[in-house]
């Protein structure tokens, strides 16, 4: 039995500055996850993965993460994810220290 499609959201690294992005409803890139369209179609989702795959200009490393929808914006369901979105864990900078 196929398993169940759960909601998703594009992300990659942003090609320049390497920093984590996601993919919006007018497929822009956006560092914040809030903004990310949240794909709840596997035909839509695989769609939209293999044209964001082909911005090799702009993107690397363009994957499907896992997310749960919340009325804040989406918030990813797994470590990995989680990890990323926070940025760098050598020090306090950037993403990290704008959370504190």
């Amino acid at each position: 039995m196929p398993a169940i499609f759960t909601p998703k959201v594009i992300t990659a690294n942003a090609l320049l500055e390497g920093d984590v992005v996601y993919l919006t409803q007018d497929d822009t890139w956006t560092r914040n996850l809030k903004d990310a369209d949240v794909l709840t179609d596997e035909a839509d989702a695989q769609i939209r993965l293999i044209d964001a795959s082909t911005r090799t200009s702009e993107v690397v490393g363009v994957y499907l993460a896992d997310v749960a929808p919340d009325a804040k914006g989406p918030k990813p369901t797994h470590f990995r994810e989680a990890f990323r979105m926070r940025g760098p864990s050598n020090y306090p900078h950037g993403k990290q220290s704008e959370a504190l």
